[in-house]
């Protein structure tokens, strides 16, 4: 698999994926897998940007297969959101059957074709997710698929985003991979950096794993109980979903247990000035 690796070609940055995009808007690509993959226009839109109104309209209504019809046809025009969608469509398994490499081939195009010049804010929000489902993709890799786990891919794209876009789920990532040493060298401080970025703009993972980190001290960080107590009542109060946030609940449920009464004065202390500087 090619390095990522950045380089200006007609005002649009490459970052050595998978994909590449012809000139043209409309045509064919080369899918993750090697295979060319033709997209010729569908008759029934004017435009890829009418397909896109077409396509979320038609998720909104709960047709689902036209819909994903649609978004096909903008995809194939260039329209990011249209690319993006797709890509959470088959990366989830929404109404179509789970296609992780279908996924992957969309979200490198988004990504291939990204042009800093773009004033778009819109669309450098869907560019940083891109960036963060191909990251968690290369951190992982796809099973029965070209795309292997490649952490020094992973890091650089959470970099990116984390950096370039301040995107949370980036930053998250991006200090899971130092607190674990994952294709880095192990570095808790670094990873409470990135901690903080993402918790203070209010992720909820992140609050729980910086509130675990402090409350407990890992990776040479020295404990903060009070402060990470706190971090771990914002993620608490926050989670909602009993099994997909157990982690999170087991932390806090744990952390409470272990304190002691000067770290939850100081605790509700460092709360009550977090909830004052954020209003």
């Amino acid at each position: 698999m090619p390095t990522l690796t950045f380089s200006r070609i007609s005002g649009v940055v490459f970052f050595g994926l998978a994909v590449c995009l012809p000139g043209s808007r409309i045509g064919a690509f080369e899918s993750s897998d090697g295979a060319r993959v033709e997209k010729a226009p569908l008759p029934t839109f004017a435009t890829p940007r009418a397909a896109l109104q077409a396509g979320l309209e038609g998720f909104r209504s709960g047709d689902a297969t036209s819909a994903i019809e649609a978004l096909k046809y903008a995809a194939a025009g260039g329209e990011l959101l249209a690319q993006w969608k797709l890509g959470k469509i088959y990366a989830n398994g929404d109404g179509v059957p789970r296609d992780d490499i279908k996924a992957y081939d969309y979200f490198s195009q988004i990504v291939t074709n990204y042009d800093e010049d773009d004033p778009n804010r819109r669309g450098r929000a869907v560019v940083s997710s891109a960036l963060v489902s191909l990251g968690i993709y290369n951190l992982n890799g796809i099973a029965d698929s070209k795309v292997r786990p490649d952490l020094q891919r992973a890091l650089q794209m959470f970099q990116f985003a984390a950096t370039t876009f301040g995107d949370a789920d980036a930053q998250y990532n991006l200090a899971r991979m130092h607190l674990d040493g994952a294709g880095v060298d192990k570095d808790g401080r670094e990873a409470i950096r990135w901690l903080f970025l993402a918790a203070d703009k209010g992720h909820l993972q992140a609050e729980a794993l910086l509130g675990q980190t402090l409350f407990a001290g890992r990776g040479g960080v020295r404990p903060q109980r009070a402060l990470g107590l706190m971090w771990l009542t914002l993620a608490r109060e926050a989670a909602s979903d009993s099994k997909k946030d157990k982690w999170i609940i087991d932390f806090y449920d744990k952390a409470v247990a272990s304190a002691n009464d000067g770290d939850r004065q100081n605790a509700l202390a460092y709360l009550e000035a977090h909830l004052k500087r954020r209003n």
